[in-house]
């Protein structure tokens, strides 16, 4: 990847993230104004991850970045955790639960995108 190429990557990651975890939440039955809630906590979260994931790898590797990605990945659910716990429908599912289902479908499509596509 070219650094010219980083901001629509990182656009596509967000795009990707946010389809994917919209779609999990509303099979789940969450409301319009939850769903609005999965948008805007990726957008403030998914582009820290990979910018930061993008620098690591320049700087010290593949390997430093796979480390940094599963524990920042862990971070992240824990802090869209306590958002989506705090201002989402509990009744569903407990907001630390949800995040995990999220991020971790999230991932794992986002893995399988990028096999086909690289």
């Amino acid at each position: 990847m070219l650094i010219r190429d980083l901001p629509i990557v990182m656009v596509r990651c967000l795009l990707i993230t946010v389809f994917v975890e919209v779609i999990i939440a509303f099979i789940l039955k969450y409301r319009k104004k939850d769903l609005l809630n999965v948008m805007l906590v990726n957008i403030l979260t998914n582009p820290l991850l990979n910018s930061t994931a993008v620098y690591i790898n320049f700087y010290y590797g593949l390997k430093a970045r796979e480390i940094f990605v599963v524990i920042f990945e862990i971070i992240v659910v824990i802090i869209e955790g306590m958002i989506y716990h705090k201002y989402m429908n509990r009744r569903k599912i407990n907001g630390y639960l949800l995040s995990l289902i999220l991020n971790v479908s999230s991932y794992i499509i986002g893995l399988i995108i990028n096999k086909i596509i690289y």
